[in-house]
């Protein structure tokens, strides 16, 4: 604050300046006596009544009165914009600070990963225990067919289990319809000056702006939509043959899909170890294939299902990308929505279909309906952290949720199937994980090879000088530095 009348500048609010030039009471009475001294014969000069000077009156034009806000709020801003640089300089200076954006963002990454695991294996282990559980009831119809020739030959069957893949798909896609009504209740709390009108007029604007009209964006949903269901029914079925590990490991296959798709059809970037990591991928795909043999088992079919709605969901995201653009969170959220309404008000005939022809059954005295339901949150959870997740962290611990589901599953059958993994089922799911984080490395991974090795040099280098070597690291190039401290303690 300033005092006395001392107004503060604005280069340097923190620095109070007082006038160039004060006329004083006293130095205007010696003025007078200088006057009065150089005009002996002329009569003193009177002060003007009119322009009486006070003290602590500045000679040049001082400023109004109606300024001293604008002057305390460029003060205000000023300290602001100061405290501001403060803190992006504490979070250079100590980037792994457990206070720092990159720390956060760590935090974040690891709520997520956990997210998506607890999510993703809920999924699979219900809709398996719902394949493995008997519904039987005392008065559960049994229906006998006869045919005749020569023989009378029967046919039972029965409505103790569960079976009904396709149905577990389309009830399960439903709930994306909620996308949308969850991230509007979200932007309303966090934006409290927006309507859900506006948040809704504005994503219909962005795809409009696109060139999209409104039977040209059905269309498209209802392509995404029938891809989307033949990829859940697939994954859904092969539950049905393979264990979950299997299925869990051979969906994660989907991330060399996805560069290999984005490396043809988007354009992206080049890199060998991703070629390798498909490669390994493969090779595991194969030793699961042939783990049972090729004859007497299901196996082989089971493994081709999963593999194939690992190829399914990286289409779905290839073609996402190529088709739609760039979207934004709403544009996104949009997007899933109607894609659960067209799969609720479209493909409902199939699953009449197929239950009035037999090719599916369902318990008729004991639906279960809490798997059911829990899968369908669960899933609706999975897509809802997988597709928004990266906004709150890095988008390779989006991705690792997938792998890191592998030995969760594993575990969990284990104990509740006591399953033995070894021989060419261990392998193949071990090529799988070795593929997944090879696809996870960047595109300038031989620079921190390089880095890494420059860094052992120097530690050896100085270990072999006798001298004991202190390592600092650049952040503003990433290098790693080496300092020697020669025994008395200079560092060289």
């Amino acid at each position: 604050m300033a005092r006395d009348g001392d107004v503060p500048t604005i280069f340097n609010p923190k620095r109070v300046r007082t006038p160039s030039v004060i006329i004083t009471t006293d130095e205007v009475a010696s003025d007078q006596g200088d006057v009065e001294r150089e005009r002996p014969n002329g009569p003193p000069t009177p002060l003007s009544p009119r322009a009486p000077l006070t003290p602590q009156t500045s000679v040049s034009s001082a400023p109004p009165l109606t300024t001293q806000p604008s002057l305390q709020q460029a003060y205000s801003e000023s300290a602001g914009s100061s405290q501001d640089e403060e803190r992006q300089l504490r979070d250079k200076k100590c980037p792994r600070s457990c206070c720092s954006k990159v720390a956060k963002k760590i935090y974040y990454g690891l709520c997520v990963t956990t997210t998506v695991v607890a999510a993703w294996v809920t999924v699979t282990h219900c809709i398996k225990y719902m394949y493995l559980q008997n519904y039987s009831h005392a008065d559960s119809s049994i229906t006998t067919e006869s045919t005749v020739n020569n023989n009378f030959t029967s046919r039972i069957r029965t409505h103790h289990h569960y079976n009904a893949p396709f149905f577990t798909a389309w009830f399960c896609t439903n709930w994306l319809i909620l996308f949308y009504p969850l991230y509007i209740i979200i932007m309303l709390i966090h934006k409290k000056c927006k309507s859900a009108n506006t948040i809704v007029s504005d994503a219909f604007t962005d795809f409009k702006d696109k060139g999209f009209t409104f039977a040209r964006f059905l269309s498209r949903c209802g392509l995404f939509c029938l891809l989307w269901v033949v990829t859940i029914y697939m994954y859904t079925y092969s539950l049905r043959i393979l264990l979950s590990t299997d299925v869990v490991a051979l969906f994660a296959t989907n991330v060399s899909c996805v560069y290999l798709l984005s490396w043809v059809i988007l354009h992206e970037q080049f890199v060998g170890v991703r070629i390798v990591a498909a490669i390994l991928c493969d090779t595991g795909i194969a030793l699961l294939a042939y783990m049972d043999g090729i004859t007497g088992n299901s196996t082989l079919g089971g493994v081709v299902l999963s593999a194939c709605a690992a190829a399914g969901f990286a289409i779905f995201k290839v073609l996402f990308r190529k088709v739609m653009g760039e979207v934004n969170t709403g544009q996104r959220a949009l997007f899933f929505s109607i894609l659960g309404i067209v799969n609720a008000t479209l493909l409902w005939p199939v699953c009449l279909a197929l239950y009035l022809t037999g090719s599916e059954q369902v318990p008729e005295h004991q639906m279960p309906w809490i798997p059911l339901l829990l899968a369908s949150v669960a899933l609706l959870v999975f897509h809802l952290v997988y597709q928004f997740g990266n906004l709150m962290t890095y988008n390779i611990f989006v991705s690792l949720g997938l792998i890191t589901a592998v030995p969760v599953s594993g575990t969990l059958d284990v104990i509740l199937y006591g399953v033995e993994f070894e021989g060419m089922k261990l392998a193949g799911i071990i090529l799988i994980t070795v593929g997944f984080l090879l696809v996870m490395f960047p595109d300038n991974w031989p620079d921190y090879i390089m880095r890494l090795l420059r860094w052992s040099r120097r530690r050896q280098r100085g270990s072999e000088n006798g001298g004991r070597s202190r390592d600092t690291v650049d952040y503003r190039t990433g290098y790693i530095r080496s300092h020697l401290r020669s025994p008395s303690g200079r560092v060289r």
